[in-house]
């Protein structure tokens, strides 16, 4: 089954359905004064997409409706974001030769994109390699770009690659998006290697020879199951929910988030919509955004005003054809049913900001302490919440990092 919008389509309709929500009222002070004493990390931000756009600054706060934006400078500051993995996304495409030479050039050409923009704004961002450089980076008040890969078709024509990235920061894998690519199975489409294909099979040992966080968002279960049963390190779900709080194949259930946490693992709940409340299919609003999604793919080449006028025509749409939308109660039922099941020191929040993410209730990064007045609402104390926040995610990322070059062949 493939999903039925794809990741940046998703993006858009999250913006425009939501920009015009209510954010819902301010947290109080006692929850801002502790959401700035915490080290607050996501584990899955899609804003490297944003840089391939005409125009776009992330020094500047965009707006969320106009200008399909989550996440810039000013609402980093203001959310209380002190890093996150910046994700090196690929749409899958065809698996012959030129789709791969062109998911390799993309990825590529993403990768250099982010560490153009690190280098470009020094005073406000730094590339972290690890735990320690989250928080040097913390204290001095600049935000950590991690790297992440959603999606590893870019190294399906060569996996040696996988050492070039590595050397340029990435740090976390994720290795199949929305439908099945050489490796991996997809949660979302039908099996085609019943897990891991012998490609992917390699590529796990590779990653955790050289220290980088395997990532089982997107991948079927019997690719999380052989995950577990192949790496020599712990595993994340980047941006997931729960499967018996909402029934999506994208979701994780019960047995296998206890058993995750049981080999050390980390299941980061994400603000993805979809993954949240059940949605049902309107076939009007569907052929209505569809020529739309076709000008959203070659966004790369709109002029600003271009794109404005797209946003205006998706947003026409989305009146015309409403649904109904999650919000940040249902957020936080999978937060806290995940928190029960797998304990307090196994849960994380990776919110799929400019990839789709985003709830009634909290539409951008700028409205994060509100996640962290529910936490205390709910009875957790400082300790915990920064757990959640960022300390198990740091944690996970450190003993993967300690257990590189186990059993590994000579270079």
């Amino acid at each position: 089954m493939k999903p039925l919008v794809s990741k940046r389509q998703a993006f858009a309709l999250a913006l425009l359905f939501g920009a015009a929500g209510a954010q819902g009222a301010q947290p109080s002070a006692a929850a801002l004064a502790l959401h700035q004493r915490l080290l607050v990390l996501d584990s899955h931000l899609d804003t490297p997409r944003l840089l391939a756009l005409p125009g776009w600054d992330i020094r500047q706060r965009h707006d969320s409706r106009r200008e399909l934006s989550q996440v810039d400078l000013p609402r980093l500051r203001e959310g209380g974001l002190d890093g996150g993995f910046w994700a090196i996304y690929t749409a899958q495409g065809p698996r012959d030769a030129a789709g791969r030479n062109a998911a390799s050039s993309q990825g590529l050409a993403t990768l250099l994109r982010i560490r153009d923009l690190v280098e470009r704004h020094p005073q406000d961002l730094g590339l972290a390699l690890d735990a320690a450089d989250a928080r040097r980076l913390q204290g001095e008040g600049r935000h950590a770009v991690f790297i992440s890969m959603e999606n590893a078709q870019p190294l399906a024509s060569d996996p040696a690659l996988l050492a070039t990235y590595q050397r340029q920061g990435l740090r976390m894998l994720g290795l199949v998006h929305g439908s099945n690519n050489d490796l991996a199975d997809s949660a979302t489409a039908l099996p085609e290697w019943g897990g891991l294909s012998p490609a992917g099979q390699a590529l796990v040992a590779q990653a955790n020879c050289l220290g980088i966080l395997l990532d089982a968002s997107h991948a079927s279960d019997q690719v999380f199951d052989q995950l577990l049963e192949r790496s020599q390190a712990p595993i994340v779900l980047s941006h997931s929910s729960s499967r018996a709080v909402n029934a999506h194949p994208r979701n994780l259930d019960d047995a296998r988030i206890r058993r995750l946490a049981e080999r050390g693992g980390v299941i980061q709940v994400t603000l993805y919509g979809d993954y949240l409340q059940p949605q049902a299919a309107d076939p009007r609003r569907q052929a209505a955004l569809q020529p739309l999604y076709g000008r959203l793919r070659q966004m790369a080449g709109l002029a600003p005003g271009e794109f404005a006028e797209l946003a205006r025509e998706m947003a026409e749409v989305e009146q015309r054809y409403p649904r109904p939308r999650a919000t940040l109660d249902d957020f936080m039922a999978h937060l806290l049913h995940v928190i029960e099941v797998a304990g307090i020191g196994h849960v994380g929040i990776g919110g799929d900001w400019d990839g789709g993410g985003g709830v009634e209730g909290l539409d951008d990064v700028a409205g994060l302490p509100r996640i962290t007045e529910r936490l205390l609402q709910a009875g957790y104390d400082e300790t915990q919440i920064a757990a959640i926040w960022g300390g198990n995610l740091l944690r996970l990322l450190d003993e993967v990092q300690t257990r590189t070059g186990t059993n590994c062949p000579a270079p």
